[in-house]
């Protein structure tokens, strides 16, 4: 039996595959013999092997033996593939693929060693308790990540790594050969190499080092490695990035439209380093309006399946942390070549639109241009423009205002929804710590720029789209939003009438209309941030594909993400197939582009994610000096564990424990997003004012504690 122990992972295979036979053969009781026949199993060593490990799982409950050597699943199982959902306690839920309508619960004592978003191979089991299905791991098909940020912890003769991921539930062993010049408490980066089938905790060893605990550089860049994002580009794309010439020959602007002599500005945060898109005016003889949407021609710049474009195409999104970028091209590409800098030549990709009066398009063209900016404005001095009526380009402003009105009214009119989320910025001293919060107003200036790129978008969606019909439609990059799920619509109108709010969810344009009135009417109000949360959460994500679909949020037919090549790699994509398609170019493969677009989803999901790691870490490191302070605050989430509560000073955001609040046992209530008091029947609710105290702020956790201050 030494060489069976010694293989113990072949044993383990040839046990599912043992299981599999008798699920295979309706659960027919079987011997040994049976088994072995039907996997073409005939020496005698593994037939032994085989009739072990019948042995083995009858004393595991897996099988019975019903007579002397004849075995039969105790439960017949299903086999199903999902995602791990680690909770708190160690258990865990598996998203499956819709084979079941919830999720499968597995036991920690079944997870095998299974982490947090890997993807599994799962038995269900037929009887299980309750309503809830039930399972066990029987295979990692696919981990999530082997790599984890955390703390060393070192001793004589190893150390341990401690993730700071509150779902990492193991910490990981470091052979001291493996600690990389590690220091004990330092912040690392360590990666799992092993983990035998019989070990608790898996090996590993320090890849990074980041630096001490506490400091900015080392926390934003812990993030970032949380997530998967490099910290520096490869020598390689570095390199090739410097190598490409900044020189326009005659050649290629004899290629491109010329609009260096048209009145041409950007308008960007003050803070922007990178500057992908420019506007162009001009009144027209016939008194129309002609309006330029032109933006960096990245394509022009990055070949295909070069080192710059394989990067581009893995990051796929630049990365917006709290107090710094993290570009998804090079700085050399996004704040040089392809900015679009005053006062110099530049290769763009434009969309250009005659508008008449009524900002009604009476013709379109897309194509390369060479531009010239006249001008870089900032939203603030643009604003100022449109609110004194007087500076730069005063003319051409208050045009572009007004046509950004007109499109904006007949955006909403087709039932477009208007989500004006809070966004918290932070003011920071010179070492990254903050010092201020405020909320970013969106005003004038930032709405004119984005109707113009929303006009860009959704046109350049429609032309291609009618390329080809039917079957020879052509392959192409769309951003999509489907609509919500009627029920989570449905719980979000019930809760939205609890504040007097009605929504009418008769028709998906009466949505959209309730749901903007309800917007404009929260507006500078306590439960604005709450509602607004809730309203996007009863929101499907929109993605990219290549399906051709709507956009529900926005109330378009067709529409895409053209506008920011410098920073989003489904741009990329976009210029590139619709200058092959302009150029008389055939269909691209959709399966090739299809990979890709699920690549780009799945990394703007991760960059938001990280991005709102970096304000949890701020808005904790804003409240460290600030424990014992009381505030008022709004519920702003509710869990069977506690209530979230967000400051309505500063918008920072932290949790009351329900343990912690002794005047009663308080339990969830789901459908209500309320806590309530067993006893006395208090009632806490979603978007409810309280008071709290700042208990306890742990920088590591990003986690914010607070204590109801009751009345």
């Amino acid at each position: 039996m030494s060489k069976k122990k010694n293989n113990s992972s072949i044993v383990q295979v040839l046990t599912q595959m043992v299981l599999d036979i008798f699920e295979q053969n309706g659960n027919t009781p079987l011997n040994y013999k049976q088994v072995s026949a039907k996997l073409n199993v005939r020496d005698p060593e593994s037939r032994e092997i085989i009739f072990d490990i019948l042995k083995d799982e009858a004393k595991k409950s897996v099988l019975k033996e019903l007579s002397p050597g004849k075995f039969q699943l105790l439960e017949l199982k299903t086999f199903v593939e999902g995602k791990v959902d680690l909770t708190n306690d160690g258990s865990a839920f598996i998203v499956t693929d819709d084979e079941f309508e919830s999720d499968i619960f597995i036991a920690p004592r079944k997870l095998r060693n299974a982490l947090n978003g890997d993807r599994v191979k799962v038995y269900v089991y037929a009887k299980s308790k309750g309503k809830r299905k039930e399972g066990e791991i029987i295979e990692i098909l696919q981990r999530a990540k082997m790599e984890f940020t955390g703390v060393v912890k070192l001793s004589e003769r190893f150390a341990f790594f401690i993730p700071d991921d509150r779902k990492m539930m193991h910490d990981i062993f470091i052979p001291i050969s493996e600690l990389n010049g590690a220091k004990n408490g330092i912040k690392a980066v360590a990666e799992i190499t092993d983990w035998p089938t019989d070990a608790k905790n898996p090996i590993g060893r320090i890849k990074h080092i980041l630096g001490a605990q506490g400091e900015n550089d080392t926390e934003m860049n812990a993030i970032l490695a949380e997530y998967g994002f490099p910290l520096s580009f490869p020598a390689e794309v570095e390199h090739e990035a410097e190598a490409i010439s900044d020189f326009i020959s005659p050649q290629e602007i004899a290629k491109r439209r010329d609009f260096r002599n048209i009145t041409t500005f950007t308008i960007d945060p003050f803070d922007a380093k990178d500057f992908d898109d420019a506007l162009s005016f001009r009144q027209l003889e016939n008194g129309n309006y002609e309006v330029g949407v032109h933006i960096a021609d990245v394509s022009h710049y990055i070949a295909p399946d070069s080192a710059l474009d394989k990067e581009a195409l893995e990051r796929a999104t630049s990365v917006y942390l709290v107090d710094r970028v993290i570009p998804m091209l090079p700085e050399r590409l996004s704040n040089g070549l392809c900015s679009l800098r005053p006062k110099e030549d530049k290769l763009c990709f434009s969309a250009v639109f005659e508008l008449d009066q009524n900002a009604y398009i009476m013709n379109e063209w897309y194509g390369k241009t060479i531009i010239y900016s006249d001008r870089r404005f900032t939203y603030e001095e643009v604003q100022e423009v449109i609110e004194n009526k007087a500076g730069d380009f005063v003319n051409e402003i208050l045009t572009l205002n007004a046509l950004a009105y007109k499109l904006r009214e007949r955006k909403f009119k087709s039932g477009a929804i208007s989500f004006e989320a809070t966004e918290i910025k932070f003011k920071l001293d010179d070492h990254g710590k903050p010092i201020g919060v405020y909320v970013k107003e969106r005003k004038d200036a930032h709405k004119l720029i984005e109707d113009f790129m929303l006009l860009a978008n959704r046109k350049v969606a429609e032309h291609v789209s009618k390329m080809g019909k039917g079957k020879h439609k052509y392959t192409f990059v769309y951003r999509t939003h489907d609509s919500p799920k009627p029920d989570a619509l449905a719980n979000f109108a019930q809760f939205a009438a609890r504040f007097g709010y009605k929504i009418n969810t008769k028709s998906d344009k009466e949505t959209a209309r309730s749901l903007n009135f309800l917007m404009e009417d929260v507006e500078g109000k306590k439960e604005q941030n709450v509602l607004t949360q809730l309203a996007i959460r009863s929101m499907a994500k929109a993605i990219y594909t290549t399906k051709t679909s709507n956009h529900y949020g926005l109330a378009f037919d067709h529409y895409t993400h053209f506008t920011s090549p410098i920073r989003r790699y489904p741009d990329v994509m976009v210029h590139r197939l619709l200058f092959h398609y302009l150029n008389g170019g055939q269909s691209a493969n959709a399966e090739h582009y299809e990979k890709l677009c699920s690549h780009s989803s799945q990394m703007e999901k991760k960059a938001a994610d990280a991005e709102r790691a970096s304000v949890k870490y701020k808005q904790a490191e804003y409240l460290k000096d600030q424990v014992g302070n009381i505030f008022t605050g709004i519920i702003s989430g509710v869990t069977e564990w506690g209530m979230y509560v967000e400051i309505i000073e500063n918008k920072c955001e932290g949790m009351i424990r329900l343990r912690d609040i002794s005047d009663d046992f308080y339990t969830l209530d789901e459908k209500n997003y309320a806590i309530i008091g067993q006893r006395k029947k208090k009632i806490y609710q979603l978007g409810d004012e309280v008071r709290i105290k700042v208990k306890n702020v742990d920088l590591t956790k990003k986690q914010i504690d607070f204590s109801l201050v009751q009345e």
